[in-house]
Order: structure tokens, then C-alpha cells, then sequence
């Protein structure tokens, strides 16, 4: 889905054509600030193994650790472009850079305190959501009137490159470099505070004046996409899947073959994670081809992805398997690709620009619900053990077509 068709986004042309001839190359330094905000996000994955292995922490305080990030998240999606609107995206985007920064300085106390994990994640999490909806606009403004798929485009991959290179950085640094939970993070502070310096003269892509002449839409229009049965029926039932899927693969899994990947855990954590999300990150265009508005196909095959991919990531678990667990996650970051996708080309359909943002924030706050899977599968794993818990998932996943109903019958162009 193209960021540049919501509405609260002001358009390019108004700050003229001659303007965007001077700045062909001004995109890379918000491009960069968007990956780094993937960055932090993702790096407390290796370093949760860190944690576990080396400093002996439960599992369940660990992947509460990582949950809370979901709380900074959602807000910093759902406010940042509203802010950037307010105050401008320079300003909102180089604070959301302060803020990125500062958390990773909280984040090598690690090893003193477990309470500034928790201040860790809830900011980093702000900060990421803030940087990727803001920066993405501003990444998109920043492109020509041309250009502007190209704008989309570059925050799309600014996006996946952030979440794919943090865990894998910070698990190498965390294997081969001393003080595991330490440098990592400095090694983030510092880059983000590069991208701080970097963004300082990229301009605006509207004037402050223009911004605060963005006019709210009517209710009536507002509400209009979220009560299509189609939306209803088929693009909230498996949003849910997009993070459960991505986060099974790289915060679950891992952790239960660590026995066998003692050596190099932080390594082969990280390594997992990336492939994760480059897998969701390639597989996004079959998404777009096998979509039609009068099937849900490309959601069927998404959600058919998910379930193989636990099913696989079950007998991982089961046979204690470092090599399927890399295999589990290459099927589940197809499956995690595959369902953001859908889902977002179905919001692109059906709703019109006055519906769109809340058509989208409904959309994000129910499909970031799956972070919550790792908290849940590791307060249940006292009553069965996760292979079975995995297939539980499955059968879930399985019970799609069923929510769904009739969606053939329910046409994107239906009222």
C-alpha cells in the first residue's frame, strides 16, 4: 500500500518542482533513519539469548521484556505522522533519532538492571513506530510527483533492511565481540545518532502553514471501510497472523534449540531473525499477484503459509532441530510477508482516501495484537509443551476459511 494516498499527507507539488531537482539524493539520510528505527526494534532479539544464557534470566520475564516494546509501538504509529503533521517531520523525526539512541544507552544497563529493559523497550518502541510512519512520509514527500511508488518503495525496504540488519548485527557483535549485552547497543546509539546529525538539513516536504491546513474527514467517512463485511470477514480474522508469524520464528523458536546452538546462540538467533524478515520482504510482490477482488486467495495462501510454517517450527521443536528451525522460519516469514501484504492491498481497495487512516490503524493495532504470541505460548507452556502448543496455532490458522465465510460473495465493490 502506497503511504503517499492517505490523506493526512500533504501533497509534493506544493513545494514545486525545482525545489525536488535540488534534491534527488535527500531521500537516503531519512531512508537511513527509518532502517535505524528497524534497528532498535529488532535488536533485543540476539540479546534476549544473551540474557537468558548468560545472565540465567526466566523465560518469561525475557519475552515480557520484548512485549513491551508492542506498547511504545502502537502509539508511535498511530501519532507519528499526526505529529509530523503538527510539527514538522524533520523536528519529530530527528526526536524520534534522540529517543532511539537513548534507549539502546538504556538497554546496555542490562546486565545491572532488569527494570531498564523494560524503560528500553517501551521507548524503543515510540521511537520505532514513530520513525517508520514519519519517516516513511516523509520519505514518500520527498520523491517527485513521478515518483512516488519509488517513494513507497524506499520505505518499504528502509523498513525491512532496518529489521533484517539489526538482530543480525547485534548477534554478531554479541558472538565475537566482548561485553555481549554492552556493545551491541553502543553500536546503535552511535549509528542513530549519525542518521541525528545526517537528517539535520533534509528539508521539509511542506511548509509548517501548509501542514496545519490538513482538515480532519467526517466520521461518516472515517468509519466507512471497517464496517465492509469483507473487511470484517477477511482482513481482521488474519491480521492477527502477519507478527504472530514473524515473531514465533524469531523470538520463539530459537531459544528452544539453544542447547545445540550454545556456542553461537546469539549468532544463530540474530541470523534467524534476519532471514525472517528479508523472506517477508521478498515475497511481498506474489502477494499483489495473487490478489482479486472477488476471491480471498491471496489471504488463503498467506494463512495456508502460516500454518506450515508452524507446523514445521513444532517438529523443530520437537526433534530439537537448529537446521529446521531455520527452515520454520524461512515458511513463516513467507507467511509473515505474505499476510501483511494481503492485508494492506485489501485497505488499499477498500477503502477511500477519507477512510484510509482508519481503516489502517484498525488494521495495525489488530495485526501488532500477534506480539503477543511469545508471552502467550511461554505463560501456557506449564500446561503443554510447545510442540503441541505450535500445532494449537496451526489449528487456528486452520479455522480461517471458516471465519471468513462466503468471501467470494463479498466483492470489494460491495457496500
Amino acid at each position: 500500500m502506497s503511504a503517499w494516498n492517505l490523506p493526512w499527507l500533504p501533497r509534493a507539488e506544493a513545494v514545486g518542482e525545482a525545489r525536488y531537482a535540488r534534491q534527488e539524493t535527500a531521500w537516503r539520510p531519512v531512508a537511513a533513519a527509518v532502517c535505524v528505527g528497524g534497528w532498535g526494534a529488532n535488536q533485543f532479539t540476539p540479546l534476549a539469548v544473551v540474557y537468558r544464557v548468560a545472565e540465567g534470566w526466566h523465560a518469561v520475564p525475557v519475552v515480557a521484556m520484548f512485549t513491551t516494546y508492542l506498547l511504545g509501538l502502537v502509539p508511535g504509529l498511530l501519532l507519528g505522522c499526526r505529529a509530523a503533521n503538527r510539527y514538522g517531520r524533520r523536528r519529530v523525526v530527528r526526536q524520534a533519532l534522540a529517543m532511539s539512541a537513548a534507549a539502546s544507552a538504556v538497554l546496555a544497563m542490562a546486565a545491572v538492571s532488569e527494570v531498564a529493559v523494560y524503560v528500553s523497550r517501551l521507548a524503543t518502541g515510540i521511537a520505532a513506530g514513530v520513525l517508520v510512519s514519519a519517516g516513511a512520509s516523509w520519505l514518500q514527500g520527498l520523491s517527485p510527483p513521478a515518483g512516488r511508488d519509488a517513494g513507497a518503495r524506499r520505505a518499504m525496504y528502509a523498513t525491512g533492511a532496518g529489521f533484517a540488519a539489526g538482530p543480525l548485527v547485534a548477534g554478531m557483535v554479541a558472538e565475537w565481540l566482548p561485553q555481549p549485552t554492552v556493545l551491541p547497543c553502543v553500536a546503535h546509539s552511535v549509528v542513530a545518532l549519525l542518521s541525528f546529525v545526517a537528517t539535520r538539513r533534509v528539508p521539509e516536504i511542506a511548509s509548517f502553514s501548509e501542514l496545519r491546513q490538513v482538515r480532519p474527514q467526517p466520521s461518516r467517512h472515517r468509519w466507512a471501510a471497517v464496517r465492509h463485511p469483507r473487511f470484517v470477514g477477511v482482513v481482521l480474522p488474519a491480521s492477527p497472523a502477519v507478527f504472530a508469524a514473524a515473531t514465533v520464528a524469531y523470538v520463539v523458536l530459537p531459544p528452544l534449540v539453544i542447547d545445540r546452538v550454545r556456542d553461537y546462540a546469539p549468532l544463530f538467533s540474530g541470523l534467524v531473525a534476519a532471514v525472517t524478515i528479508t523472506v517477508g520482504l521478498a515475497v511481498q510482490p506474489l502477494a499483489e499477484r495473487l490478489d482479486h477482488s472477488g476471491s480471498a486467495r491471496s489471504t488463503i495462501v498467506a494463512m495456508a503459509t502460516v500454518v506450515v510454517g508452524l507446523l514445521v517450527g513444532a517438529a523443530a521443536v520437537d526433534q530439537v532441530s537448529p537446521p529446521v528451525v531455520l527452515v520454520a522460519a524461512t515458511i513463516l516469514g513467507a507467511g509473515y510477508g505474505l499476510t501483511l501484504a494481503s492485508g494492506l492491498r485489501e485497505i488499499e481497495r477498500l477503502a477511500s482516501p477519507a477512510a484510509l487512516p482508519t481503516a489502517s490503524a484498525l488494521y495495525q493495532g489488530v495485526a501488532h495484537s500477534g506480539f503477543l504470541t511469545p508471552l502467550f505460548l511461554a505463560v501456557t507452556a506449564g500446561v503443554a509443551s510447545y510442540p503441541v502448543l505450535l500445532v494449537g496455532l496451526a489449528a487456528v490458522g486452520l479455522s480461517f476459511p471458516r471465519l471468513s465465510g462466503d468471501f467470494r460473495a463479498w466483492s470489494a465493490d460491495a457496500d
